[in-house]
């Protein structure tokens, strides 16, 4: 049946038709593409108020490029509105949800347009307080358009403009303290090859970036090159464009190229790069992605930068010339690394055109050599580096104006390193770069030349800044600014220098204690108030206190590194294992604190976050329920997410029926004879009839459930990203009670949907008659996070804990407990728990909500013990296969290059996993993979919690096999069960490890580190044609599911060039994504022998399969949820 809201205060609902239908009459009989039209704004969010049926608000959702989120305070009209919205299939795109009618729950400057007949007891001013810079209010059909802020500027170059100066002028621009939206993907392709991330810039309040969207699972598989357009204040993706050709993705790591961010520019109302690598400049529309003019010169472009209409353009007329050229051709994926490790600029011979940027007219072009990354222009002049002297030319004419003396550059001008030139004023600095080495910069020299005659004006020292990348000057206030940055031995000592004579003026030294030993792979990037050195993550450095503000937390990505722009700062995704049960990941736009004070921002008393449902006077009419144990009632069927089912599944199977949802589907839970599965960004939780399939009731909240819902005594309970905790009635889904666990109703911009800043996950933990659930996204963000217990009867809350960037312990900054190159737990999971502690990742709570302790890393040998469970540094919920994340069974995960595989050499370690009593079984990549991940194979594979280990054999040519070994610490076993199992006793082990002083790192990593690579003794080991993307134990049978596995990445590593290889690799992504089917084994759980084997329509969704009631249940990757049984 389908359940109605009726309730003033709320409604989640998926509802029935004879709901009473609001009306917006006066606004009804205008179209939303009248109103899009009139206000002139083309993609993004949209507001609707008072939305009434949702007719009116589906339609304003004009294309692609929109997202549309309409309110009411009315419950019957959300249900209305929610109802139309899911008959039209546009659910998620286009939402509703309700509100009080006075406060907008939307953090600032956030909507680009909102539309209304009547504000109602809205002010106008809360309506200016959420629209984005310049956006608009269609008001009772009166147009209103917010200023651009003061103090907030564009980013239109890779360096800030034509001049190359990376400085912002931006004064908002500040420590991040606040998320104001993020976006996918959660992680960059992989990073020991190119970065995915190619270029940023911003203009116009839009972002303009390249990026590779090819698959994550294999840095094998073929890229996809793409230019995208976002809003810059709210995330919404308005357009995209193909690029092709482009680079390969399998340039060796850190290799740059140090100068693909230079083909892409945006001014205004346009876009200006290169379609392809041998393609000219194109200029699009920076609305649309539509392409208006392509300047054809007969040549395509290396780089170009903007001037006051006037492109100029380093135009190649040989594009096959280029090194990258010959990558068709390569046989080997080795080959890509040595062909970038071999590459130096050689002076090739280049023109640069000045070409007016609206008609495509040529003014001048020259016949030059041009040094990467040099070309700059202001409004006299155009200046570049020809490989010997600094060149500057009129820019109106194109006639020489000066040639400087020779100045020294880097004799190899490798394919990560360009030189820096910038023209400031009246002023040419030039740096290089003739000293430097590949990891450890250069300590060489920069030049100031006269703008205006091309004299010295002074010289001094330049030091090593960046990593594997071009090198810092910024000129901010007068002053020439530098600092050494590129590794851990590096003062960090910033210096001033006089723009015109050279003198040093200021200079401080880095008084934000330890970094990291090396730069983040990219140069810096300023404001007038701030240099963005991004040493460990991005320090904000304030020149006038002389101080670092340290965030180890956030950080860019390498090749590109950030943005500071529009007031914000934009961290792109990145491919980083350092911090990684901290370090926030995806698209991240972070604003600094904020000035508003709206109440929307304030506190608000516990008793108007519980909401009663329909069904709360029932309450006592309910009785307790008898457990069955051929139930899956929460995710991985208990809480200790074992994985194992206790009912039994024969291995002859048929499809017992099959129920299409449609959209992303969540795992399933099944208790009472009834199947429970959230459809994630339709935000709407189904429950089935398990014998059947038949739907019995549906039911839309106000934003995704991202994991399945936990039944518990005939209740349903989860959380949502809209930041409340539901219960519901198991029977017919009507809402008992309903929880914020948010501190306060404000909402932002979340990898493509409306969410609140503190979401929550779907998935909550019940122990002993409490509900247990974060909220929130970051400790360092936002106030932090809060660690709810409610009564799961009642929804009364039964203590709230508030988890920031303090350590409770010591009330000192979580920064303070960096241990190199590792921090304490700051971001949120679904939680886990065994008999003694909750776990979110590797931080244990006790049962009362409080911390158990702030542990530090342990010894990455030393992975057994109490508190050994099963986690993920990533979270569960992490389905992308990213390289550098796994699970394990363990005490806590390693971070960075060295050390990020170190506990999957010193425990049971795979993709997915499920356990019992004694071992784990896991599908994964095979343990010679795990450092070394440009090729991945995988295996089905069981072994104890606590195994011997064996030492792999070393691949190095000339050594001997290393010999089997026992693990060089052992600790006495303890028998580790699920909970409510019996377990035996055990010595105990403390799980805070010995401190250290802060960044220190501590002798048992260093032993790590040095570790001989070693392996778990398997029980069993098999390969299996597919990759496990869901596993179920069930009895003595193993099943395991997903899409079929076709590639051999060892065979095609070494033949990549090959077009049956290629063919492959394509068929891969095809399977990857749901288009070839999927594969299910069942196998002994004994010995790994092969049972059977089932065709599958569709894969499994991840860790979408459960056992219960002796049958398998799929969620499936075509939207429909399958049942399994006996034939």
């Amino acid at each position: 049946m389908r359940n109605v809201c009726r309730s003033p205060r709320f409604c989640g609902i998926f509802c029935a038709v004879s709901v009473c239908l609001g009306a917006t009459a006066a606004v009804a009989a205008t179209s939303g593409k009248e109103i899009l039209d009139e206000a002139d704004v083309k993609g993004g969010l949209v507001v609707h108020l008072s939305c009434g049926d949702g007719k009116l608000t589906a339609s304003l959702c004009g294309n692609d490029g929109y997202l549309v989120h309409g309110l009411d305070a009315d419950a019957a009209n959300v249900a209305a509105a929610r109802l139309h919205i899911h008959s039209l299939g546009l659910y998620g795109k286009v939402s509703v949800d309700a509100f009080d009618g006075k406060h907008l729950p939307y953090v600032d400057n956030l909507v680009n347009l909102v539309v209304a007949e009547d504000l109602g007891d809205v002010p106008m001013a809360e309506v200016v307080r959420v629209l984005v810079p310049e956006g608009t209010a269609l008001i009772g059909g009166k147009k209103t358009v917010k200023p651009r802020r003061d103090g907030i500027d564009d980013w239109t170059h890779y360096l800030h403009n034509s001049t190359n100066n990376a400085v912002a002028n931006d004064t908002v621009v500040g420590p991040p303290k606040h998320l104001q939206w993020v976006g996918s993907p959660r992680w960059t392709r992989h990073h020991d090859h190119m970065s995915s991330f190619n270029a940023l810039v911003s203009a116009g309040g839009r972002v303009f970036y390249i990026f590779d969207e090819g698959p994550t699972q294999q840095i094998q598989l073929p890229a996809k090159f793409s230019l995208i357009a976002r809003d810059a204040f709210n995330g919404t993706i308005l357009w995209k464009r193909h690029l092709e050709p482009w680079h390969t993705q399998l340039w060796m790591l850190k290799s740059g190229p140090a100068l693909i961010p230079r083909r892409l520019v945006a001014v205004g109302d346009r876009v200006y790069v290169t379609l392809g690598l041998d393609k000219p400049v194109s200029a699009l529309d920076a609305a649309t992605g539509k392409t208006l003019r392509t300047y054809e010169l007969g040549k395509s472009a290396d780089e170009l930068v903007h001037s006051d209409g006037v492109l100029y353009i380093v135009a190649n007329a040989k594009p096959d010339a280029r090194p990258w050229a010959t990558i068709p051709s390569w046989k080997r994926v080795a080959d890509v690394g040595s062909e970038s490790a071999n590459w130096a600029w050689n002076a090739p011979p280049r023109e640069i055109v000045a070409v007016q940027a609206d008609t495509g007219e040529v003014q001048w072009r020259t016949d030059t050599t041009v040094v990467p990354m040099t070309l700059a222009a202001d409004d006299d002049r155009v200046l570049w580096h020809d490989g010997t002297r600094v060149v500057c030319l009129d820019r109106t004419t194109g006639k020489r104006k000066w040639q400087s003396d020779p100045i020294l550059r880097a004799a190899d001008i490798r394919s990560w390193f360009a030189p820096t030139l910038v023209v400031h004023k009246d002023v040419v600095l030039f740096a290089g770069g003739e000293k430097i080495l590949r990891h450890k910069g250069g300590r060489d020299t920069m030049t100031a030349l006269d703008a205006n005659t091309g004299q010295t004006l002074w010289i001094a020292d330049h030091p090593p800044s960046g990593y594997d990348s071009p090198e810092d000057v910024l000129v901010i206030d007068g002053l020439v600014w530098t600092a050494p940055t590129t590794n851990k031995r590096d003062t960090g000592q910033f210096t001033g220098r006089n723009l015109y004579n050279g003198e040093i003026e200021a200079s401080f030294p880095a008084d934000d204690g330890v970094h990291m030993p090396h730069h983040r792979c990219h140069r810096a990037k300023a404001t007038v108030n701030y240099i963005l050195a991004s040493r460990t993550g991005i320090e904000f450095v304030d020149l006038d206190a002389k101080h670092w503000d340290r965030n180890d937390w956030v950080r860019g990505a390498c090749l590109y590194g950030i943005m500071p722009a529009n007031g914000l700062t934009y961290a792109p995704p990145h491919s980083c294992a350092c911090y990684i049960v901290a370090k926030s990941c995806g698209f991240n736009a972070l604003a600094a604190e904020r000035e508003s004070k709206s109440r929307t921002v304030e506190e608000s008393k516990d008793e108007t976050r519980l909401e009663k449902g329909p069904a709360y006077e029932q309450i006592g009419n309910r009785q307790s329920q008898i457990e069955n144990h051929n139930d899956w009632p929460t995710y991985r069927r208990d809480m200790a997410r074992s994985g194992c089912a206790t009912t039994t599944v024969p291995t002859g199977l048929t499809t017992k029926w099959r129920t299409p949802i449609d959209g992303k589907l969540s795992s399933l839970v099944s208790a009472g004879g009834r199947l429970v599965v959230a459809q994630v960004d339709k935000h709407t939780v189904h429950a089935l009839n398990a014998d059947t399939g038949e739907t019995l009731w549906s039911y839309t909240v106000g934003g995704r459930v991202d994991s399945p819902p936990t039944i518990w005594n005939d209740q349903v309970l989860f959380g949502s990203a809209d930041g409340y905790i539901y219960c519901l009635r198991a029977d017919d889904g009507k809402l008992i009670w309903r929880f914020r666990a948010a501190p306060t109703d404000q909402r932002l911009m979340s990898f493509e949907q409306i969410e609140s800043v503190w979401p929550v996950h779907g998935s909550v933990l019940v122990h002993d008659g409490v509900v247990h659930a974060v909220a929130g996204r970051s400790m360092f963000l936002d106030g932090g996070m809060r660690y709810l217990r409610l009564d799961a009867a009642t929804g009364q809350k039964v203590s709230e804990t508030i988890l920031d960037n303090i350590n409770p312990e010591t009330g000192k900054p979580l920064d303070d407990d960096i241990a190199w190159p590792n921090l304490p737990v700051a971001l949120p999971d679904v939680l886990s728990a065994d008999d003694k502690y909750v776990y979110m990742r590797s931080q244990p709570f006790d049962f009362e909500g409080k911390r158990a302790g702030v542990p530090k890393p342990i010894n990455a040998m030393q992975q057994t013990g109490e508190g050994a469970h099963l986690l993920c540094p990533t979270g569960f919920l992490d389905d992308t296969w990213w390289h550098r994340t796994y699970w394990f069974w363990g005490r806590t995960p390693a971070s960075a290059a060295g050390a990020w595989y170190r506990a999957a050499y010193n425990a049971p370690a795979g993709r997915i996993m499920v356990f019992d009593d004694d071992n784990v079984y896991a599908f994964g990549r095979k343990p010679e993979h795990f450092p070394s991940t440009t090729i991945l194979e995988y295996h089905l594979f069981s072994s104890a919690k606590e195994p011997d280990f064996k030492r792999l054999n070393t691949t190095v040519p000339g050594r001997k096999p290393a010999a089997p070994s026992k693990q060089p610490t052992r600790r006495p076993k303890a028998k580790q069960s699920s909970p409510g199992a019996k377990a035996t006793a055990a010595p105990k082990a403390k799980i805070t490890p010995a401190r250290t002083k802060p960044g220190e790192i501590h002798p048992s990593w260093q032993a790590a580190r040095r570790q001989l690579p070693h392996r778990p003794v398997y029980a069993w080991s098999e390969e299996v044609p597919l990759q496990g993307r869901a596993l179920v134990l069930a009895g003595k049978v193993l099943f395991v599911a997903g899409p079929p596995d076709v590639v051999d990445t060892q065979t095609t590593a070494t033949a990549i060039d090959d077009p049956a290889n290629q063919a492959r690799l394509q068929t891969q992504v095809d399977a990857i994504e749901g288009r070839r089917g999927g594969v299910l084994w069942a196998v002994s759980a004994a010995d790994g022998t092969k049972l059977t084997e089932f065709r599958l329509a569709s894969p499994p969704t991840w860790d979408g399969m459960i056992a219960a009631g002796g049958r398998l249940y799929l969620s499936c990757l075509d939207g429909s949820v399958i049942c399994l049984g006996d034939d």
